[in-house]
């Protein structure tokens, strides 16, 4: 491709996954700092998707490049699927992921609670590897939630093109793992009995929303050059 694009975030972790996902594509992928932008960027839309065309509008609009962003979070759905399109705000820009895993975990504890399920899982279940260890239970369905992603690229001609990735889990009864970041350490995937943070970083982008987003993207990218 040799092609330079613009990633509409500040955020160094989420472009080490980013720059991981797109390596090999030919793209030269560079943050707004490394681009001279300086932009107050409000995301006001109502879906993941908006919120990520926002930001890369503003970007293609700002620097004559392409631009790229992603808008993603988590979906709870004891919470009524909150904190959703607020996941990074959701209680305060400047409250630590930790402060905000154990307040997801509170609130989904007391919701399995008032509907007389286990909230540490489902009766009869073998337990889990490594938080099946600590909890002696996995996770039950009532913890269900899904991190969702949604990518736009924008290109300075006015094209658009949005791709969304889902992962589906559920929300450990406490937080473990160093891997990721984020909402990773209390994000419970049944299938490889650990959360997001345990896992290895290249199966996690593998399987993660926003792998699965950015691998789309990819494809549509190589799809507007062919």
């Amino acid at each position: 491709m040799g092609r330079q694009m613009i990633a509409a975030t500040g955020n160094p972790e989420k472009m080490v996954e980013i720059r991981q996902i797109l390596a090999g594509s030919g793209i030269e992928l560079m943050t707004m700092k490394e681009a001279g932008l300086d932009l107050d960027i409000i995301e006001d839309g109502n879906t993941f998707e908006e919120n990520a065309l926002i930001k890369a509008r503003a970007v293609a609009r700002a620097s004559g490049k392409m631009a790229i962003a992603d808008d993603s979070g988590l979906v709870v759905d004891a919470m009524g699927g909150e904190p959703g399109i607020h996941s990074a705000r959701w209680m305060g820009h400047d409250t630590s992921y930790e402060v905000k895993n154990r307040e997801i975990i509170r609130l989904v504890d007391e919701f399995c609670a008032d509907r007389d399920e286990d909230a540490e899982g489902e009766p009869g279940k073998e337990p889990g590897k490594e938080p099946g260890k600590e909890t002696g239970k996995e996770p039950g369905p009532l913890r269900a939630a899904r991190f969702v992603c949604a990518v736009a690229v924008v290109w300075p001609d006015g094209r658009e093109r949005t791709a969304t990735g889902v992962l589906e889990g559920r929300i450990n009864t406490k937080a473990c793992g160093e891997n990721g970041f984020g909402y990773d350490p209390i994000f419970y995937l049944p299938e490889y009995g650990m959360t997001s943070g345990q896992i290895p970083r290249e199966e996690k982008n593998r399987i993660s929303h926003r792998g699965q987003a950015f691998r789309k993207i990819r494809e549509i990218l190589e799809e507007e050059d062919g």
